[in-house]
């Protein structure tokens, strides 16, 4: 591992501490200004994916202006470099926001403080110098998208089982509640939905497994042990034949078996095992990074979930 990656690593860890947030955040736009040009492609894709974590800490941790400037420097910073075309897109989307999220934080300020009450609250330990923000109209609107994609997920139950779907049905009217009680004054309902369309509900295709990949899947002879290990899975799950002694078959890392050339078309438009769909690399850094993303936004959700109103803490 080169120096530079060590230092993103580094950088990464740094950017779950809030007392660390914006050296880290100014440490890597220094980082990827000085070394973005001449990395190589993969160096380049890490970078990248670390500015989209500062993007996924600030919207779901921080408010304070001072680290979404911080944000927003690094994320113009780098859309200045990337020449990816949906990387500069994405990045442009960050710095929409971070201008958006500045500005709400400028027009609370400019407000008059009549003094009525303390609304301040204790985040991360610490309590705030001002009340608790509303979220923006976008995060709102897409969170109610992500209620809706999951019930629809829910609802596509094979099995005829409508408990799910009454279960989630029971879950959306808070949901829809929520999303509309946490509307800001001037929030435009159906610009927030149109977001959301825009931002959750779609669902681009998966794209095929990268071919580096599926041209170094192991190839295995098939023998008795293998037979006798499988038990009752001794068929190829695409073709459905059973498998024989001396058969050559491909061996994807979930362990399952196929034959090369029922699982190469399979792959050419598909990026999992055909049986527990356990996921292979793709080509495609877009969908690599938003994956990356999603995985850490879970585990951000999971922190968050950490921090209750009042002082107290549960831990999960």
């Amino acid at each position: 591992m080169s120096a530079v990656e060590q230092r993103l690593q580094a950088l990464r860890q740094k950017l779950g501490r809030k007392q660390h947030f914006e050296e880290a955040v100014a440490d890597l736009t220094a980082t990827v200004r000085d070394h973005y040009a001449g990395a190589s492609p993969a160096l380049r894709d890490l970078m990248y994916s670390t500015v989209c974590r500062v993007a996924t800490v600030l919207q779901t941790r921080y408010t304070a202006p001072g680290f979404w400037r911080a944000g927003l420097n690094l994320f113009i910073g780098t859309e200045k470099l990337v020449t990816n075309p949906s990387e500069k897109e994405q990045l442009k989307t960050f710095i929409l926001r971070a201008r958006e999220h500045l500005d709400e934080k400028e027009n609370e300020e400019s407000m008059p403080n009549n003094g009525e009450t303390d609304n301040r609250f204790l985040f991360e330990g610490h309590l705030t110098v001002g009340p608790e923000p509303p979220p923006p109209a976008w995060l709102v609107a897409q969170n109610l998208a992500r209620e809706f994609n999951i019930l629809a997920e829910s609802s596509g139950d094979q099995g005829g089982n409508n408990n799910g779907v009454q279960s989630r049905d029971e879950e959306m009217a808070p949901a829809i509640m929520n999303f509309l009680n946490t509307m800001t004054m001037d929030g435009d309902l159906e610009t927030a939905l149109e977001e959301s369309l825009q931002n959750v509900m779609v669902n681009p295709k998966v794209p095929p497994a990268s071919k580096e990949v599926v041209a170094n899947l192991p190839v295995v002879t098939v023998t008795e042990e293998i037979i006798a290990r499988l038990g009752s899975e001794t068929q190829c799950a695409v073709c459905r034949e059973n498998l024989a002694v001396g058969d050559k078959m491909q061996e994807l890392p979930c362990k399952h078996l196929f034959h090369p050339p029922c699982l190469k078309p399979w792959l050419d438009e598909n990026n999992s095992c055909p049986i527990c769909r356990h996921e292979l690399r793709t080509d495609d850094h877009v969908y690599e990074s938003r994956k990356e993303r999603e995985r850490e936004e879970e585990e951000d959700r999971k922190g968050a979930a950490n921090a209750v109103r009042g002082g107290e803490f549960m831990y999960v």
